[in-house]
């Protein structure tokens, strides 16, 4: 009978003691969630966060599930939908695609700049590569068609249970909608705008808030990226090498240093992938912490009359403080 009520004692203790370290590990998200929101207020206009350690089920969101424009972060899922088909044995890394004059998206993509001459094939693994370092409009065009479509990304995403992200258009229909050139065959109406203004650059900071907040093709919410990176990561979507070789390119992305590798500790490796147009900044990837462990983030923007640098800013802002909560999260259990 003592021994009973000795068990039924100690088993109680450590009930109450799992639901304080609940309600405790709670408190310290919802208090982390506030701090990100706090940090980024005078920075952005909109912020959306979500970020979660590797093998962890707790999760970290601001606006979690509000949606965002994805603007070039949505080439990570044109990526997956394509080395999808490459796991299916449909096409291989190594075959060479045609890149055609009249395929090149004006702007300061690498390609577009580099091959002024006609006669260029690639194969898909330098298509993808581009893609997602340089973040080349060019590339993502013709590796969104490699993939089957808008209409066949977003059907991937479904597949593995994401339903808060679609891909709706080329990158090139996504310019010519934000700059407002009503001409479908927009490259040389665009070509020509930016000749006559070469402000019209997407990487500069003008502003479409009805492109932003009324448009809801290409979005999508900071939760759904998480989860298309966590799928990535886990090898829910892709094959361990598909996963492996996509990691690996996203660690050499050149974009946005002063995004969530600007406070990070020097030589953090990150891998990530941008995304700018107008008043939007964005940046999602993984970070590595010092004792080698994971993490995915995703940071959005929105409806910002703020400078690209702040918009920026912002971004480092809530990386390095998610980076310390984890880092030192572990040093505390």
């Amino acid at each position: 009978m003592k021994r009973s009520i000795i068990l039924s004692f100690t088993l109680a203790i450590i009930i109450i003691a799992s639901n304080k370290q609940a309600v405790a590990s709670d408190d310290n998200l919802n208090h982390i969630s506030q701090k990100l929101e706090i940090t980024s207020q005078k920075l952005v206009g909109r912020i959306g966060v979500a970020a979660q350690e590797i093998g962890s089920g707790e999760r970290i969101t601001v606006n979690g599930d509000e949606t965002f424009v994805m603007a070039s972060t949505y080439k990570v899922a044109i990526a997956v939908a394509l080395l999808d088909r490459v796991d299916k044995g449909e096409l291989k890394l190594s075959d060479l695609i045609d890149v055609p004059q009249e395929t090149m998206v004006t702007g300061d993509g690498a390609i577009a700049v580099n091959f002024v001459h006609p006669g260029i094939k690639l194969s898909i693994a330098n298509l993808i590569e581009p893609m997602i370092t340089l973040s080349d409009n060019t590339a993502t065009d013709i590796c969104l068609k490699l993939a089957g479509g808008p209409e066949a990304v977003t059907k991937v995403m479904r597949n593995i249970g994401i339903t808060d992200l679609r891909v709706d258009r080329y990158t090139s229909e996504i310019l010519r909608d934000f700059y407002g050139l009503p001409d479908k065959a927009y490259s040389s109406v665009l070509a020509k705008a930016l000749a006559q203004d070469p402000s019209l650059a997407a990487k500069q900071p003008l502003r479409n808030l009805k492109f932003e907040q009324e448009d809801l093709r290409d979005q999508s919410s900071p939760n759904a990226m998480l989860e298309l990176l966590l799928a990535i990561d886990s090898g829910k979507v892709l094959s361990e090498q598909s996963s492996e070789f996509l990691i690996d390119v996203m660690s050499r992305t050149r974009t946005g240093a002063g995004r969530l590798k600007a406070l990070l500790p020097k030589g953090t490796p990150v891998a990530h992938k941008t995304g700018t147009i107008g008043g939007v900044a964005n940046d999602v990837g993984f970070i590595t912490l010092p004792d080698d462990r994971r993490f995915a983030i995703v940071v959005y923007t929105k409806s910002s009359t703020t400078s690209e640098a702040e918009r920026d800013r912002a971004i480092a802002e809530v990386t390095r403080t998610l980076y310390d909560f984890y880092y030192l999260q572990a040093k505390n259990k």
